[in-house]
């Protein structure tokens, strides 16, 4: 009885530290210049890719339309919008997705990591050249 007890508390704890280290959730997204909140991005699982919808949006009133987004997302609103698209799950890391940034319209290609439980690191290519941003977990 007392072993199926331990087996079970540890069982539960393991799963909750495996489901803690997932980029799956909430994560509020920094502004390079000004260190401020933009947003909140929901980022979720649909057929073993990974996503990131906008859920919440921080800026002025004015940026709340793609207006240079590329394609079918030109003149949408942000929110709402996957921005995060068809990461795989490499590892520790998520690779081979793509990131748009609504503010220039540009798409690039995408890695992502936790640095800890409530850190997600964000490296947008173009060509050789990269960008790092990190988002922080909504809690």
């Amino acid at each position: 009885m007392i072993r199926n007890l331990l087996l079970a508390t540890f069982g539960l704890l393991f799963a909750l530290q495996a489901s803690a280290a997932d980029i799956l959730g909430n994560w509020r997204t920094i502004d390079d210049e000004t260190g401020e909140t933009k947003s909140i991005v929901n980022i979720y699982e649909k057929d073993g890719k990974y996503y990131g919808k906008v859920v919440d949006l921080l800026m002025k009133p004015n940026d709340t339309v793609c207006d240079k987004c590329p394609g079918d997302l030109k003149g949408k609103p942000i929110v709402g919008m996957d921005v995060i698209s068809g990461l795989e799950k490499k590892g520790k890391k998520y690779e081979d997705g793509e990131i748009l940034d609504p503010v220039k319209g540009k798409v690039y290609d995408l890695k992502v990591w936790l640095e800890d439980d409530n850190t997600l690191k964000l490296r947008g290519y173009l060509g050789f050249l990269y960008r790092t941003q990190t988002w922080h977990r909504v809690q």
